[in-house]
């Protein structure tokens, strides 16, 4: 193991003593299980788990849950109504009221094989390995913080719920019905996507996502003896696209930009079909229905008359904005990292997208994003995490669960 994995008894005492306003004990625990958790981190990159592949997603939902159950979960695992890995839910039963869902997941967006090129390795301050930060360190973070949290005793929730899906690299289309709706019987929802390295922090809004669909209908005819009696959908829809690729300009809070298209089948057919593909992003809970509502009036407008423009949205993760409570629990969180010396950027926003979207859709429980490990290159070749983060985010995640359990 590097250096920056170790440390010594004199560097926590005197990260220890230099914090005064932290909590020691559990600041010293923190120290006490970082070697463990680095551990987790490699017994779980090297059990590769893309998206569609059964085995892997498998073996990731055996990991959690034998060490979920070590620390005294009820277990339950069901298929997610879409692809081909299972939801691993956790129950803890505690003395207190308040009942906190904390989210992660299992599966990543590299392919079987990737570890071969890439193999989990430590440099420095670093911590190498597909999938490390997204969001194996997430899934590890918890499990740890909760191991530490129980061997001091606390038990102040009332219900604490762990959820690992295996499908949010794909939209969670499987999973987030149930996110959302176990999230609607909690207080507070924890999700632990991974933090920026520079800076490190809590996300306070991430996009929603929809995939946009335009769809036009013409007239077949040949494209040489009676090109006139066509009606060419390829003419149709670039004029469409044209019309369209700025609609979102009228609709605050959304943005949409056409990505794929295809049109014809042969070169000497004026094409009878053609259609396109777009990536929607949206940060307002209606933004849905209202960039629908606006393409809709656009296509209304044709080039090529007597042909026939649809266009539907397929709606994916709502958009996830933290509400005034999350922003004061955020600003708590802050407050807890000054505890040890260490400053926490509050993230406005990201254009991607996070099931914190699904865990906030009612409204019913607070949310906030990002209290993984901090790292870099996600979907990247040489993703990693940093070692002097785990601490740090331990400590954060076990002070949060603390604070918002009080009565």
């Amino acid at each position: 193991m590097s250096q920056a994995a170790m440390w010594s008894a004199s560097t926590v005492a005197a990260t220890v003593a230099a914090t005064a306003a932290a909590d020691t004990q559990l600041l010293e625990a923190a120290w006490r299980e970082q070697p463990a958790l680095i551990v987790s981190l490699k017994d779980m990159v090297e059990i590769e788990s893309p998206s569609a592949d059964a085995a892997g997603l498998s073996k990731m939902a055996d990991y959690t849950e034998k060490r979920l159950r070590a620390l005294g979960a009820n277990i339950e695992r069901r298929k997610g109504t879409r692809g081909p890995g299972e939801i691993v839910t956790a129950t803890f039963t505690g003395g207190g009221s308040k009942r906190i869902l904390l989210i992660a997941h299992m599966d990543t967006v590299y392919p079987v094989g990737t570890l071969q090129s890439q193999p989990y390795r430590i440099e420095e301050n670093r911590i190498y390995g597909p999938g490390i930060a997204d969001d194996k360190g997430g899934i590890a973070l918890i499990l740890h913080a909760l191991k530490m949290l129980k061997e001091a005793g606390w038990r102040d929730y009332g219900r604490l719920t762990v959820m690992f899906n295996a499908d949010e690299e794909t939209g969670s289309m499987g999973s987030g019905e149930l996110i959302a709706n176990v999230a609607a019987e909690h207080d507070y929802v924890f999700s632990c996507e991974p933090t920026p390295d520079k800076p490190e922090g809590i996300l306070l809004g991430a996009s929603g996502t929809g995939t946009v669909h335009i769809q036009v209908r013409g007239r077949a005819s040949h494209a040489g003896a009676s090109p006139e009696m066509g009606r060419n959908a390829v003419i149709e829809l670039s004029h469409q696209l044209l019309q369209t690729e700025d609609v979102a300009k009228d609709v605050p809070g959304t943005q949409l930009n056409w990505t794929m298209s295809q049109g014809g089948v042969v070169r000497n057919q004026i094409p009878e079909r053609a259609s396109a593909t777009g990536d929607m992003r949206l940060t307002v809970p209606d933004g849905f229905d209202r960039l629908e509502a606006a393409l809709k009036e656009r296509i209304k407008n044709k080039r090529v008359p007597d042909t026939e423009t649809t266009v539907s949205i397929e709606r994916g993760r709502p958009p996830y904005v933290a509400s005034d409570a999350g922003r004061e629990l955020a600003r708590k969180a802050e407050a807890i990292y000054a505890e040890i010396n260490r400053p926490l950027t509050l993230i406005p926003g990201t254009g991607g997208a996070t099931d914190a979207g699904f865990a906030g859709r009612s409204g019913k429980a607070v949310v906030l994003e990002s209290f993984g490990l901090a790292g870099f290159g996600y979907h990247a070749r040489n993703e990693y995490i940093t070692v002097d983060s785990i601490v740090p985010r331990l400590y954060l995640m076990t002070r949060m669960l603390q604070e918002v359990s009080k009565p």
